[in-house]
């Protein structure tokens, strides 16, 4: 019989390397899954053997590199019908994104990554590539800061420490920025990123307490505008943004479940 710690890791593994794959809906090869969960390529190489075999990951044809498979989006869909958080802020969520003709989105932390559970989009817009089940970066977005904003120094100080390891060279400035975003949410109670995570994209994001556990999530607006200006976009948006993330604290105040 199987060691129960042993199983358990192996399903750790497994879940590292599906989410690994992230949004950019481009195949990755062996290799390319090592590098990005910190695997050895040998074991990458049993957990795609595994993951193929249960309809989680599929080879893509003609090449060494492997794609998520419709396994994971039962999974997802499961999810979404009976999430109620969800199903009760999207209507919200559409009308600030009308309103302003931005995206919006709702989100929770997923290691060092935002992962969003709520968006809505106008349909006057150039899209962000973004929806449902998007990872972004926790450190260089707008929502990922807001989030960090939420925490207790304590908890904050180890999640912007992992999220600075991760970042190699460019450490120091992103240090800067996530100090600047804390700065400005301090001050205005939202904070604004532009460019750093998709050229010519902007968020302004704001924390966000959910329910009856006040969990803790992050609520954002985004669009792409070139040569976007801070000032302007701070006055056209964080009001409405603040009016909606009071109204959607309020309208799932009663929510007893968790995200």
């Amino acid at each position: 019989m199987p060691n129960a710690g042993a199983v358990t890791m192996t399903l750790e593994r497994g879940l590292m390397v599906l989410r690994a794959f992230r949004n950019e809906r481009i195949p990755l090869t062996n290799g390319e899954l090592a590098l990005r969960t910190g695997l050895s390529r040998a074991t990458v190489s049993r957990l795609t053997t595994t993951l193929i075999r249960t309809g989680f990951v599929r080879r893509v044809a003609g090449g060494p590199e492997f794609e998520l498979a419709p396994g994971g989006y039962g999974i997802g869909h499961a999810y979404l019908q009976t999430n109620p958080i969800t199903r009760l802020a999207h209507p919200l969520m559409q009308q600030l994104a009308d309103r302003l003709n931005v995206s919006v989105a709702l989100a929770v932390p997923e290691h060092l990554d935002m992962l969003y559970i709520g968006h809505r989009s106008s349909v006057r817009i150039a899209t962000l590539r973004l929806g449902v089940g998007s990872l972004v970066p926790m450190g260089r977005t707008a929502i990922g800061r807001a989030w960090l904003s939420g925490l207790r120094e304590e908890e904050r100080r180890d999640y912007v420490v992992a999220i600075l390891q991760a970042a190699g060279p460019q450490a120091d400035v992103l240090k800067r920025r996530i100090e600047a975003a804390l700065d400005e949410l301090r001050d205005i109670g939202a904070c604004v990123a532009i460019g750093e995570y998709q050229q010519n994209a902007y968020g302004i994001a704001l924390p966000i307490r959910v329910g009856q556990a006040g969990v803790l999530m992050a609520l954002s607006c985004g669009a792409i505008e070139v040569a976007a200006d801070a000032d302007t976009l701070r006055h056209r948006i964080v009001p409405a943004l603040k009016d909606a993330a009071a109204e959607l604290t309020v309208l799932l105040r009663d929510i007893d479940a968790e995200p």
